[in-house]
């Protein structure tokens, strides 16, 4: 006798291998020209939340060229992340704005 998958739970299955279960929303903030904390760790899967505080348009703009996120004058914009890896990234606006973000699998 020929041993019978069930499709649907191998498929229920790796879909839930391949979604973080400790997914978590952190908040980095830029205020007065400063982005706060200067250095965060996350984990793939999590969403960075900027929080542009200022009366001025910011980025949060990859160095590697990965992202680049619009942040309108008092609006936030966030990224989930996809890749493991340490990435420095700034504002175009304003260069002296810098950051690193540390992503652990």
């Amino acid at each position: 006798m020929t041993p019978r998958w069930n499709v649907s739970i191998v498929a229920g299955s790796m879909l839930a291998m391949s979604i973080p279960a400790h997914a978590a929303t952190i908040q980095i903030t830029m205020d007065n020209l400063v982005i706060s904390p200067p250095e965060v760790s996350a984990k793939v899967g999590d969403t960075i939340e900027w929080i542009n505080k200022d009366v001025f348009v910011h980025t949060a703009t990859a160095r590697n060229g990965d992202w680049d996120v619009n942040l309108p004058p008092k609006k936030n914009g966030t990224l989930v992340l996809r890749k493991v890896g340490t990435v420095d990234y700034y504002c175009r606006f304003h260069p002296n704005m810098k950051a690193t973000l540390v992503v652990e699998p």
